[in-house]
Parts: C-alpha cells; sequence; structure tokens
C-alpha cells in the first residue's frame, strides 16, 4: 500500500471555483474580454473542464454577481480600504470583489467568503503581500458592508453613468430606476416549448408567462432537465420569443434569417412551417445553429455568408426576420458584462451597420413581403431611430403596426407607433427571480 507521505495536497473544496472566477471577473474587467469568450467555444477557460457541474454553477453565480453589482461593490470597498483597491495586484481586486459579492449578496457563510479570498491572493505572487489586507477588509465587509449597500440603494450604482443617463433622459427617470433594480437581480431560465407549454411548466416546475413562454429556476445544468435530449424545448428569453411571431401564419412560406445563430428564431419558423434560410457570418455559430437544429428536429437552410453581401436567391422571400448586431444593452440581465464592456461611442457604427443590413433585407423581400427587424438593445438609434430612418429612405415600405392580441394582450410592451418594445421592468413578479424581460425592439414592415 503506497505511503500517505508522498500523496498529493488535496485542494480546499471551492477554491477552483473561485479561482477561475477571478480569472474571468480579470478578463471582463482587464482584458475586455466577453463572458461567452471566456466561457465556451475556442477561447473558453481551460479549467473549466475540471469542474464539477455544482462548482461550475457556483463560478458562473460568483462571476454574475460581481458584475451586475460591481458600481455597488466599488462603493462598498471604497469605503473598506484607505488607499483605495490595489491597483498593481489584479488578484488581490479580483478576491476582494469575489469575497464582498459572497458576503452581501450570496448564500454563502462569511468565515468561507474570507477564507477562500485570502487563499486566492496567498497563491499569486504579484497579491500574496495584500493577504491580511484582503482578510480585515472582507471582516469589516461582513460586519458593516450591508449597511454601506443601504446607504446607496436608490442610486442605481451598477450601471455605468453614461447608459443610466441616456435611459433616464429616453425612457424618464423612474423607468431607469425601474429597468435598474430589475437588473440586479438574477434572471430565471426562460424556454420555447414545441407544444402544450402549461404541461412542460408543471413538469418543470416552472410557470407559464401570458405569452407562452416556461419561465423556472435553474438549479444545475441545462442538459440534464427533462426534454432537452429529446429536442421538445430550447433556451430563449421570454422577449426574444416575441419577434418570429409578428409574421402571423407562415406555414410553407419561404423566410429568411438574418444574423441568424444560435438559432432560437429559426427554430421558432421552422415549428411554424415556414421553408427557413438561415444565414451567418460565422462559421462557428452557424455550426452551433445546426448542432441546436440537430437537437430539435427542425429543418432549415443553413448559409454561411455577411448578410450585407449575400445576394440571395432571385425569386426574393416572402419574409426576412433580422436580429441585428447592436450594442445589446437589453441583455444586461443575462450578460453583466455588456454593462462594463459596451461605451456610448459603439452606438454610431452600429447603426451604420444596422442600416446597411435593412436595406439589403428590403431587397431580399418579394412585393407584399413583411421584414421584421428586431435588435436586443435599448438604445432608440437601434430601435425607433432605425427604423424612422429606413421609412424616409425607403418610400416603398409601411409599416403595420403590431396589436396587443399579437403579443398575448401585453399592451404596455407596444409603443405608441405600434411596435414592440420591452423593458427589463416588464413582467414584474413577487418573487424578482421570476420576474422581467430583456430589453427588446421590434418592428414590422411591409413592401408595397
Amino acid at each position: 500500500m503506497p505511503s500517505q507521505r508522498f500523496a498529493p495536497p488535496s485542494e480546499v473544496p471551492g477554491l477552483a471555483a473561485r479561482r477561475i472566477a477571478a480569472d474571468i471577473v480579470d478578463g471582463v474587467l482587464h482584458k475586455h474580454r466577453t463572458l461567452d469568450d471566456q466561457l465556451d467555444g475556442s477561447g473558453a477557460h481551460p479549467g473549466l473542464k475540471t469542474l464539477a457541474d455544482r462548482d461550475r454553477a457556483l463560478m458562473r453565480r460568483l462571476v454574475a454577481t460581481v458584475l451586475r453589482r460591481l458600481g455597488t461593490l466599488g462603493h462598498v470597498l471604497s469605503r473598506l480600504l484607505d488607499k483605495g483597491v490595489p491597483s498593481d495586484a489584479p488578484r488581490a481586486q479580483s478576491a476582494l470583489l469575489i469575497g464582498a459579492a459572497q458576503i452581501l449578496w450570496m448564500d454563502v457563510p462569511d468565515h468561507a467568503a474570507v477564507d477562500l479570498s485570502v487563499r486566492l491572493v496567498q497563491s499569486d505572487r504579484r497579491a500574496a503581500r495584500y493577504a491580511g489586507l484582503v482578510n480585515a477588509v472582507l471582516r469589516r465587509c461582513a460586519r458593516e458592508g450591508k449597511a454601506l449597500v443601504d446607504e446607496v440603494a436608490a442610486q442605481s450604482l451598477d450601471l455605468p453613468p453614461w447608459l443610466l443617463a441616456r435611459w433616464s433622459a429616453h425612457y424618464g427617470e423612474a423607468t431607469a430606476r425601474d429597468m435598474a433594480l430589475a437588473l440586479g437581480h438574477e434572471p430565471s431560465l426562460d424556454l420555447t416549448v414545441k407544444s402544450d407549454a402549461a404541461q412542460w411548466a408543471s413538469r418543470l416546475h416552472g410557470e407559464m408567462l401570458p405569452t407562452g413562454t416556461v419561465r423556472m429556476l435553474l438549479h444545475g445544468s441545462v442538459t440534464v432537465l427533462p426534454g432537452f435530449a429529446e429536442g421538445q424545448w430550447w433556451v430563449q428569453d421570454a422577449a426574444a420569443a416575441l419577434p418570429a411571431r409578428l409574421f402571423g401564419d407562415i406555414k410553407g412560406k419561404s423566410i429568411a434569417d438574418l444574423c441568424a445563430a444560435p438559432g432560437g428564431k429559426t427554430a421558432q419558423l421552422a415549428l411554424a412551417g415556414a421553408n427557413v434560410t438561415a444565414l451567418d457570418r460565422s462559421p462557428a455559430r452557424v455550426a452551433r445553429l445546426r448542432e441546436n437544429l440537430a437537437r430539435l428536429s427542425l429543418q432549415a437552410e443553413t448559409v454561411v455568408a455577411d448578410a450585407v453581401d449575400w445576394a440571395g436567391p432571385a425569386e426574393g422571400f416572402d419574409g426576412v426576420l433580422i436580429d441585428a448586431p447592436c450594442t445589446s444593452t437589453g441583455t444586461i440581465r443575462r450578460h453583466p458584462d455588456v454593462a462594463w464592456l459596451r461605451q456610448e461611442s459603439d452606438i454610431a457604427p452600429l447603426t451604420v451597420l444596422q442600416q446597411r443590413l435593412l436595406k439589403k433585407s428590403v431587397s431580399l423581400l418579394r412585393p407584399g413581403g413583411t421584414l421584421v427587424y428586431c435588435t436586443c438593445s435599448l438604445e432608440p438609434e437601434e430601435g425607433e431611430q432605425a427604423i424612422a430612418t429606413l421609412l424616409q429612405a425607403e418610400p416603398g415600405l409601411r409599416r403595420v403596426p403590431i396589436d396587443a392580441s399579437e403579443v398575448s394582450g401585453l399592451g404596455e410592451i407596444i409603443t405608441a407607433d405600434g411596435d414592440l418594445r420591452t423593458l427589463p421592468s416588464h413582467l414584474p413578479n413577487a418573487d424578482p427571480k421570476l420576474g422581467g424581460l430583456d430589453g427588446f425592439y421590434a418592428a414590422r414592415l411591409v413592401k408595397s
């Protein structure tokens, strides 16, 4: 029997999840890498392969909580630190953020949050000398942190000032505050089901929204839920599921889905009986779209191409759906990194691209065909103003207003012009985790 003297030391439980969380937070804040890039695909953190499902879920919650509460965390730590967060040791900063996030918002014992954050800095050559500081600050956070959070609760610190100012100007200060409040909560899991949403809501211990989306709180991996392997549903925010419904009856009609990956809207169109051509410029994203369609047993023609340069068939399409590249500020509740990676200067170049895609979409339509344009942005330049600009340039287009009956009677998500505009504060719930929508804009136009 081998001697135990030479057995490798086992790592403290939970430390690996926190180390990877610290790497990913550092990747967002200092290297401007998106969460998607760091969690999936070829650029994913190599340590993810070694994490058990439970630790992987913990890691994701740690990262999301830090980014969702970053402004408030900055305020709390600035009050607890005499000289500010050490700037020469990123691991000390991320350890403080992760430790404080656990103490203030997560169901983790304070002593474990402190101890594991200290171990994080001790294992980093540049940060090790700050172990005593991290220990002292987080112990103070456990005693005084909640009062420091309460004193700024009404200030919406967890949004960049430029974004809060824009939303206040466009939606009004009260609505902007409601939106910011909604973004502070971990969101539910939304599923679009092939059929019998009520039955799936019951089976998955969730609830059915008025729009037919099944909403639930996720515990563990999506892939082990009933119905995943059988292709009975796919993950899709309730707001993102609305634009594809605006075509009405599309059975047997030809529909182009531009910028289609990962394929949620493609799946909706195919399920409704359309002959779908799904296009995306990224080969990797199209490969993922094909995998999703295969799991769902749904058919669509897939094309790898840049929509702006794609010729399309000579006969044109009965309908074109374009979910255009945008700042994605409507998805911050699910992608909290967006708030800190985007800048106001990103909007203008994206609006140029959106106009090019809109004009291409018009050229792909047959006379009488329907164009549905949508973005997951809350910025008016990428929504209402984009359509106003297009209608001025294209006199052969007319807006077809959306009726509340087409969106399950939710009149509050219809604008005065008859477009769709969902906000993070819509569909409130007594349990904030079961409320809210992604911010989406959609307009329906017909070519004469």
